[in-house]
Formats: C-alpha cells, structure tokens, sequence
C-alpha cells in the first residue's frame, strides 16, 4: 500500500485536492482583478512568516519595545529586511484586499447565492483593520503611542460604558506598558488565529457556490456530456499558473518598495514613528496609517464626538448589509445601468478623496469636504437601494464572455 493511500483511509486528502484545486471548476473568462484573491493570501502568509520571526527578538514592553525594533533593524542578522516586509506587507495587504473588495462590488459577486461568501469577508477585512491597529503600537513610536491614543479614546464617547471600556482597553489610565502588552498578545496570537479561521471558511465558501465572473452568471447551467460545466476549467493549473505570474509581477513591485521606499514616502512608515514614545510631545500631526485614513475623515467630520463615532462604525457595518442592499437581478457592472456604474464611480471616488482628507491637517475646508463625501458614501448604498429593485439592464448572455 502507498503512502498516500495508506494516508487517504484515514483523511481524505487526495478528494479534498481534487475537489478544492485539481478539479474545481473555475470560470474561464477570469481578468486582472481575479489576482487579488490569491494575492491576499500569499500576503497573509508573508504576514504570519515575518511576524513569527519577528516575535523571536520583540520585547512587549515600554521600557524595551523602542529599543528592541532598533536591536532588530541593526542588529540581527536580515532583521531590517524582516521587519520591512512586515511593515510593506500590512500596507500591501489593504492594498490588496481593497482591490478584492472593488471586484466583488464591480461584479456583484456579493449577491444570492454568495451572501455568506462576502459576510465572512468583511468579517475579514474588519479583523484585518483590528490586527493591523493593534500591530501599528507595537513599535512603540510617536505616531503608534499618539495615534493609539486617539483612538483608543473614542470608545469613552459610548454613553454608560465609555470610561470603563475605555480603561479596559488600556489596561491603565493611560496608553502604557500594561496596553502594549495586551495589544501584542492580541496581535501575535488572537486575531491571526481567528483571521486563519475566517480565510478558511471564506474558501469554503467560495467552493461550495462556485467562483463569480465577471458576466456575473452561472457557469454550472451549461454542462457536457460528463457533467462538467463547458464555461469552465480545472483551477489547477490553469489558475495556479495565471497566479503565478500574477504573484511574480506583485513581487516586483513589493520587493522594489522594501529596498528602494520601505516608508512609502511617509505613509507605510510615518517619519515621527522613528522617534520613541514620548507622552510629554504630543506630534504635530496625528493621523492613522493611510488604510484607516477615509474612516478617520468621516470621524472628523462630524464635530459631536459620538456622532463621529457612530458614522465611523456603521460606514463599515453597512458593507455587511449590502447583499440586501442591492436589489438588483443583474450581477455584472457590464449589464447594469448607466446609474450603477456612475454611482460605483462616485463611490470610489469619494473613498479615495476621504482617504486623502484623513492623512491631512484638520481645515475647515477639508472638513466641509469631509462632510460632503461622507455623504456621497453613504449615498452609494441609499441610491443602490432605490434604483436597484426596477433597474433597467442589459440582457444577459447565455454564456460567458471571452472577449
């Protein structure tokens, strides 16, 4: 008997390979923003690797933490590369999951049946901005002290509960050792354990109801002889292959940002971050990293503090809602109407432009325009919901599109 045999009485390893790679059937007609998926989990995976090691030489504590991100950097042996890939990797990882985010809305991949698909995503995306905010005090530097904080602080606008959730949080009076070393637990073990959670039930997911398209129809009504749905291709190694030189192209520009610009002109790395946390000099300036930024402007933009948190939070919260949003019958941008496409373009538009305003200096200018694209966001799913349920579209094609 084999080993694999011998392997596949006890776990089905060899079924599980056919079913999830060697012979799911994925549409043929995947473009560019179909990289992004399997983008975010070799991100993912740069992420566990580097911050592994990284662990081996971090001292969680106020009194080390500085000094031991500077041992790191100078020190240990690669421990500057490591550290930049880390750091690259979290900006990286938004990039990526945004753009993955974009496809989904283009292609309306979060409609029936893939309701449960996009959930488990945006509890991704909202365990990924929980571990990244964490991560960002870690190295215990000006803006992580200062940034954390401020946000840390907005809890304390909840009515009741604020103060002493507020305090929870901290584990002090005050942002401190007792905070940098929660917040660590939370990041090195916690959250990637239930991120790793999440990613798996998001795959299964995805392989239960069958990858979207960009005609956004269903590949299994048109089958051959076999059963087998003549729109589509085995994922390996069609898809494994097209990965790759997706993978090789995003490794490019990945590795020319950690030898060339590991800050980012600024916005992966702020420059008051090489300065050790100092809670008697407040910065200039405190803003959060440019991930978090369109979210940070809506926040400004509403002078009631609690207000500002409100509009924060449910900003992200609609996204869970929008498989109930859309009304619509059509998947695909390539078959809606002209309001649709407008209104998706306006949405981006109006994330970019938050997401610009928050890196900046509060002005009453950028807080008038705060306020106008914050209504513009929230507009997209109001203006969804109204046109959506009569909306006039293209007809659909029987198959998919090739060209």
């Amino acid at each position: 008997m084999s080993l694999l045999a011998w392997i596949d009485e006890r776990i089905p390893l060899s079924k599980t390979y056919k079913k999830h790679i060697s012979e799911y059937p994925a549409p043929k007609n995947f473009n560019f923003w179909y990289y992004f998926g399997s983008l975010a989990f070799l991100v993912l995976a740069n992420q566990l690797l580097t911050g592994f090691w990284l662990t081996m030489n971090y001292v969680p504590t106020a009194e080390g933490a500085f000094a031991s991100i500077e041992y790191i950097m100078r020190d240990v042996e690669y421990g500057w590369l490591l550290r930049y890939m880390h750091s690259t990797g979290a900006s990286a990882f938004f990039i990526v999951v945004y753009c993955h985010m974009f496809r989904a809305l283009m292609y309306g991949s979060y409609q029936k049946p893939r309701e449960l698909l996009w959930i488990f995503g945006m509890f991704i995306f909202f365990v990924l901005m929980a571990e990244a905010f964490m991560g960002y005090l870690l190295p215990w530097g000006q803006m992580s002290y200062w940034g954390a904080q401020v946000i840390i602080s907005l809890f304390g606008a909840i009515p009741i509960i604020g103060d002493d959730l507020t305090l929870w949080i901290r584990g002090d009076y005050v942002v401190s050792g007792a905070t940098l070393n929660r917040f660590f637990a939370l990041h090195v073990a916690v959250l990637p354990l239930v991120l790793c959670l999440l990613v798996f039930l998001h795959i299964i997911a995805l392989h239960e109801v069958g990858s979207n398209n960009p005609d956004g129809i269903d590949v299994k009504k048109n089958k051959d002889v076999s059963g087998w749905p003549v729109d589509a291709i085995p994922f390996h190694p069609y898809y494994t292959v097209k990965d790759i030189f997706g993978v090789g192209v995003f490794l490019f520009f990945f590795c020319y940002v950690i030898f060339f610009m590991p800050e980012g002109g600024g916005y992966f790395l702020e420059k008051p971050n090489f300065e050790a946390a100092n809670p008697l000099k407040t910065p200039e300036h405190i803003a959060p990293v440019w991930y978090f930024t369109p979210f940070y402007a809506m926040l400004r933009a509403i002078p009631d503090k609690l207000g500002g948190v409100i509009v924060m939070v449910s900003a992200i919260l609609i996204l869970f809602a929008l498989p109930w949003i859309d009304r619509g019958h059509v998947r695909s941008v390539r078959y809606r109407c002209k309001w649709h496409v407008f209104n998706l373009v306006q949405f981006v538009i109006s994330f970019i432009v938050l997401g610009v305003l928050g890196a900046l200096p509060a002005t009453p200018t950028g807080t008038v325009l705060s306020q106008i694209f914050t209504l513009l966001y929230f507009g997209f799913f109001g203006f969804l919901w109204f046109y959506s349920h009569q909306e006039k579209t293209k007809p659909l094609p029987s198959r998919v599109n090739y060209s």
